[in-house]
């Protein structure tokens, strides 16, 4: 077994010592080896080379070092893929960010899992919606039937 040491603010202590209590689980270190067990199964394998469109989501503590200048600058490294992005303020540094990806699983799925990952970053999520490119020819309100792509929104991957 090895030994890992963590740090974790005081409210998020507080719901895990409320979780233990309300489990049963006889220690922090049992309680986090089974949320870790749970959160590990609960992320489905995906085809990463399936075409999708990314909902990436998180609470940002823009008073983190470089944090405010990091999140923007990883979009725009990734402009083929950004489609648009929101950032709402919530307090004096806080805010909540949203931004829409187009890719495939694997990528939007790493970038994601990156952010997630950053100090300052909060209550991250992914929600990924399965997709297919399609070549059109039909007529628009203009009448002209130029040639191009449609995205298709599929049931699953």
């Amino acid at each position: 077994m090895h030994r890992t040491t963590i740090a974790i603010d005081d409210d998020l202590a507080a719901a895990l010592d409320a979780y233990i209590e309300s489990t049963g689980a006889v220690s922090r270190s049992e309680a986090i080896r089974d949320l870790v067990r749970r959160g590990l199964s609960a992320r489905p394998e995906l085809p990463p080379q399936a075409h999708c469109l990314g909902v990436v989501s998180c609470v940002i503590d823009q008073s983190v070092r470089n944090l405010a200048a990091r999140v923007p600058q990883g979009r725009l490294d990734r402009h083929d893929q950004a489609i648009a992005a929101l950032s709402v303020p919530l307090d004096h540094t806080t805010s909540i960010d949203i931004a829409l990806m187009r890719g495939q699983v694997g990528e939007i799925s790493a970038y994601a899992e990156a952010l997630f990952m950053e100090r300052g970053i909060m209550h991250g999520a992914l929600s990924l919606v399965p997709v297919a490119e399609e070549q059109s020819l039909h007529a628009h309100s203009t009448g002209l039937t130029p040639e191009h792509r449609h995205l298709k929104v599929l049931s699953g991957f």
